[in-house]
């Protein structure tokens, strides 16, 4: 891996958020988790983010992604700009979560 990652959101708080999500051992516990800590309309709109992602990586329209999710020309273009200029996070998720990816590129 390259050089250290400093975000701009970088502070004692997110760092104790972060390190309590990566504790979290499986699906029910983060169902658990989130459930207490975002509403419902918030832990959609991060899931349907991640969905837009996972569809722009497969080359999914604009139009193809806005009718099977019901989301936003502004959500998805803005998912595609992380993509394409972000931090890499979506990168990293995406290449985590691709089964076919090689162990090593990972």
């Amino acid at each position: 891996m390259s050089e250290t990652y400093h975000s701009k959101l970088e502070n004692n708080e997110v760092d104790s958020l972060f390190e309590a999500i990566l504790k979290l051992r499986d699906t029910e516990e983060c169902y658990r988790f989130f459930d207490d800590l975002c509403t419902i309309p918030e832990l959609k709109s991060i899931a349907q983010r991640w969905m837009v992602a996972r569809m722009l990586d497969t080359g999914a329209t604009y139009s193809d992604i806005s009718k099977e999710l019901s989301a936003s020309t502004a959500t998805i273009s803005r998912v595609n700009r992380c993509l394409s200029y972000g931090s890499g996070g979506y990168r990293l998720m995406l290449d985590r979560s691709d089964p076919y990816r090689k162990e090593e590129e990972r």
